[in-house]
């Protein structure tokens, strides 16, 4: 059953339409990667998905009862929450403030969720620690478990491995295909699209030209092989 499905979607701001033509939809257990060239409208579209944005037109309709505010969402880090001075304990529980609903602080399943998600990314030992001391690679488990503290069925992530080095991405690529062998709905935008093509089970790509499809219909695609190696022999990031 399709947990999201995008019809007829026109996005962009203040009427001026970045992307069109967009047509997808993402079952349960998906692992959607969304790629494309810097400034064709992938970020637009994650703030679309998320709520934070209105399309211009089309709708975007939610299965399995899913509600926005449902949705565990891994940004990208800016500078300044890199620097959060709160504890890992702190920022993993604050994932479940959609849960407690008008209650003012949060009880033993919100307190239990958040340790299991911990355990889950291997994060358990930091939990007294201030995030801001922390390596890239385990402030990114951190707001993972965050992110799960959200909801049981779908992640979004915007560039969850940027800035990392090549042995923390790989690590945090693996973690991901994890999450996602265990039930979990993936929806990623990244500028790796060898690893889109290994990783996921199906790649939107968008820009001046729009595809969706399963990874190896992508992979086997002029516009994949155009996109990995444009004319001149350079990678696209």
């Amino acid at each position: 059953m399709a947990q999201l499905t995008c019809s007829g979607l026109i996005l962009g701001y203040d009427g001026h339409a970045v992307l069109s033509g967009l047509d997808f939809s993402v079952n349960a257990g998906d692992y959607l990667c969304i790629v494309g060239e810097n400034g064709s409208g992938k970020s637009t579209l994650m703030k679309t998905i998320l709520g934070l944005l209105k399309p211009l037109s089309g709708k975007i309709v939610w299965g399995e009862g899913l509600r926005e505010n449902e949705i565990g969402y891994l940004p990208q880090q800016t500078i300044v929450q890199k620097d959060f001075p709160a504890t890992v304990w702190e920022i993993v529980l604050s994932g479940c403030q959609g849960r407690i609903g008008k209650r003012p602080f949060y009880g033993k399943p919100e307190k239990e969720l958040a340790r299991q998600n911990m355990e889950r990314m291997g994060i358990t030992a930091f939990s007294r620690r201030c995030y801001r001391e922390l390596s890239g690679g385990q402030q990114q488990r951190v707001l993972l478990a965050r992110a799960l503290c959200a909801t049981r069925k779908i992640l979004l992530m915007d560039e969850p491995v940027s800035g990392l080095d090549p042995l923390v991405t790989a690590e945090m690529y693996e973690l991901i295909r994890r999450l996602n062998q265990e039930g979990v709905t993936v929806i990623m935008v990244s500028h790796d699209v060898t690893a889109a093509i290994h990783y996921a089970s199906h790649v939107l790509h968008v820009g001046s030209e729009i595809f969706f499809g399963t990874a190896s219909e992508y992979r086997d695609s002029d516009l994949s092989k155009r996109f990995m190696l444009p004319e001149g022999g350079d990678r696209h990031d």
